[in-house]
């Protein structure tokens, strides 16, 4: 039996899922010189061709089939073999290609995040290589291990829409691109702070169906998630406003969007499992680290060029953590009791799963940078560097 309101509101999701990927590009390509600013939107949106390939052959197959309590999953569901119009998910009543549909709009925005960090460094076909075998690689057995039924659920650590599965290995993958590709040549700053805004608000409102849609079903979950996701990102915004207020005597409008974001990825892990009034203090708390988190990354001199590492990979993990702080089993009875409800064991586990996960993405994927580049040249040349878009693509943003 199929649940209209669940099926309909899983559609939305989906939806407002796939919209993020667009709102990245413009939320990267106003950060970034009016040079390089098709450059970052193709790689964003190259994620959606070959993501959706890619998921269609193997991906939601290796996620979430076989595999229980293990790492991968297996190839019964490989090019969707088996998936028909009737087949139905049934813990929400919805059909199954919805959830597909949904948890492709995922795999699709995860390594796009990555992309921010190695802008105006790296080759377009090296980017193609590594868009595949990282999501092989890193994505879909997190994802697997996460939601998948498989080893860290079973052992007990929760990610309720992606701290550790999307924006923790996201960051720290995007650490180990920087740490291997090295600087820039040519430094260029943010040419467009309307794009950044209105990448932004595309993203903020994705991210009511990334949290809220996570609960895969309509209920009082969804409607917690939806609200925890609004007040973190908004204290998070407040909060880095008035940091950065006081140390540059300005306030900057692209650090307050840069705060939003924050506190979006910081509360992703824990929007369905916490109290409402934990959401204030994860937003609070985003604010604070990752603005300190970038200041630590520029005295380090890492060119990350778009603070993803800062943002995403801090954030990510932190909301992990505080979830192991703040979550209760009576908000949501699937998550755990946290660090404040005298649960030690939960915390632990969010915490071993955090770090543990960030070091692999980190550790894969500096591995992988390297075997890529015996491959094919990962390093754009140095005269290409100060404008790709015509060098690489043959094509400008402005006239």
């Amino acid at each position: 039996m199929i649940s209209g309101a669940n099926t309909g509101f899983m559609l939305l999701a989906a939806s407002l899922v796939m919209l993020m990927t667009p709102g990245l590009a413009f939320f990267y390509g106003g950060l970034v010189g009016r040079s390089n600013t098709l450059t970052i939107m193709i790689q964003s949106f190259a994620s959606m061709g070959i993501t959706t390939i890619l998921w269609f052959a193997v991906g939601y197959s290796l996620c979430f089939s076989g595999g229980a309590n293990g790492i991968y999953g297996n190839f019964d569901y490989a090019f969707l073999r088996g998936v028909t119009v009737s087949s139905v998910y049934e813990p929400s009543h919805i059909p199954l290609v919805v959830l597909i549909a949904y948890q492709m709009m995922f795999a699709i925005i995860t390594p796009a995040l990555i992309t921010g960090a190695f802008t105006n460094r790296v080759t377009f076909k090296s980017y193609l290589l590594f868009l595949v075998v990282w999501q092989l690689a890193v994505y879909y057995p997190f994802v697997h291990m996460f939601w998948g039924g498989g080893l860290l659920a079973h052992w007990g650590a929760r990610d309720f829409a992606g701290g550790i599965v999307v924006h923790a290995s996201a960051g720290f993958a995007a650490l180990a691109s920087v740490l291997y590709v090295g600087k820039r040549k040519f430094m260029d700053a943010p040419h467009n702070i309307p794009f950044i805004a209105l990448g932004t608000g595309l993203l903020w409102f994705g991210w009511y169906g990334f949290n809220a849609g996570s609960e895969l079903k309509v209920d009082d979950i969804t409607s917690l998630a939806f609200l925890n996701t609004d007040l973190a990102a908004s204290f998070a915004a407040i909060t880095w406003l008035f940091i950065e207020w006081r140390a540059a005597r300005k306030p900057h409008f692209v650090g307050l969007l840069t705060g939003a974001v924050a506190g979006l990825a910081c509360i992703t892990p824990a929007a369905g499992y916490v109290p409402i009034y934990a959401s204030v203090v994860i937003g609070i708390a985003a604010g604070l680290v990752c603005y300190y988190a970038i200041q630590l990354k520029n005295r380090l001199k890492w060119d990350d060029a778009l603070d993803v590492w800062g943002v995403h990979g801090v954030g990510g993990l932190l909301g992990i953590v505080l979830l192991g702080v703040f979550a209760s089993t009576a908000t949501n009875p699937a998550g755990g009791e946290g660090l404040i409800h005298g649960s030690a064991a939960f915390f632990g586990k969010q915490v071993a799963a955090g770090v543990g996960c960030s070091l692999y993405a980190f550790g894969f994927t500096y591995v992988m940078l390297h075997v890529l580049d015996r491959i094919t040249p990962v390093r754009v040349g140095e005269d290409a560097e100060s404008g790709l878009d015509e060098a690489m693509h043959g094509e400008a943003a402005y006239a």
